[in-house]
Order: structure tokens, then C-alpha cells, then sequence
């Protein structure tokens, strides 16, 4: 994939795109593969666009800050994540958790990261350190789009 193909959360048609699609799931919504509900699947989308934008802190322990350049090209490159791949323990979403709350919770952090990124280059991950608002705006759309696939959006 060539690097102007990505698309990116940080754009007002990509985030308008992702509203559009996050409208069409519904609480009972199965997914095509993995264990959350479609409530959880909001709820884990919310956390990494929070860490992202610095309202919520990372927790990663010493040894996966060890894989840091290894998970950096994978959050950034171009393959799309595989179904089912392990999620690292504080996103997990284990409770039961409430759609209209999530589905909020989800779009103000989407706005939030978009506020985040305008009028600038170069944005600060807490685990990734500087990423272009290119590079932010591709990996936050990858996650997000992952698990909309995951629920047939």
C-alpha cells in the first residue's frame, strides 16, 4: 500500500466515514470472529484513541517496551491486523459494558484525536514517542477499522 492510499482518522472524510459505519452497529451486533461484544469492541477502540491522545496512561511493562520498533511497524505498516490477534491485558474489555455509553465514550475520543491533530505535523504517542499526524492518523483508522470489520461495519 502506498503511503498516500492510507486513509486517516486525523481527516474530516475518514472520521464522517467511521461515524457513518460506527452508527450501523447495534447492541446485539455479532462479531465475525474474537470474544467481545460490540459494546466491548467500542469500549477498546475508546482506550487506545484515549492513550493516544494522552488522556488515559499506558501501562506496558518493561519487556514489551523491549518490542517497541517491532509493534511501531506493525501499528504503522501497511498489512492490516490478522483476525483474533492477542490484545495486550490493559485493553482488554472483560466486563459487560453499556453501548450507548460506548458509542459516545468512542466518538468523543475520535473528535478528541481529530482536535488533537489539527494544524500540526508531529504528534507525541505515550508509547510510541513522535509520529507523523500521517503515521497517527493511519493507525488509529487500522485499529478502528479492524474492529469495525470485525462486526460486519
Amino acid at each position: 500500500m502506498n503511503i498516500a492510499d492510507r486513509k486517516s482518522l486525523a481527516t474530516p472524510e475518514v472520521h464522517s466515514e467511521c461515524i457513518a459505519r460506527i452508527e450501523t452497529l447495534a447492541s446485539d451486533s455479532p462479531p465475525l470472529w474474537g470474544k467481545m461484544s460490540s459494546a466491548q469492541m467500542m469500549a477498546h477502540c475508546a482506550e487506545i484513541l484515549e492513550v493516544a491522545t494522552g488522556k488515559k496512561m499506558t501501562g506496558s511493562p518493561w519487556f514489551i517496551k523491549l518490542l517497541r520498533p517491532f509493534v511501531r511497524r506493525m501499528v504503522v505498516g501497511p498489512k492490516p491486523y490478522p483476525r483474533s490477534t492477542r490484545t495486550h491485558p490493559q485493553y482488554l474489555q472483560v466486563k459487560e459494558k453499556d453501548f450507548a455509553m460506548e458509542r459516545a465514550r468512542l466518538l468523543k475520543s475520535m473528535d478528541g484525536f481529530a482536535e488533537m491533530c489539527a494544524g500540526k505535523a508531529v504528534v507525541r504517542h505515550p508509547f510510541f514517542g513522535e509520529l507523523t499526524v500521517d503515521e497517527a492518523g493511519w493507525a488509529m483508522f487500522k485499529h478502528l477499522d479492524h474492529h469495525l470489520r470485525q462486526f460486519g461495519s
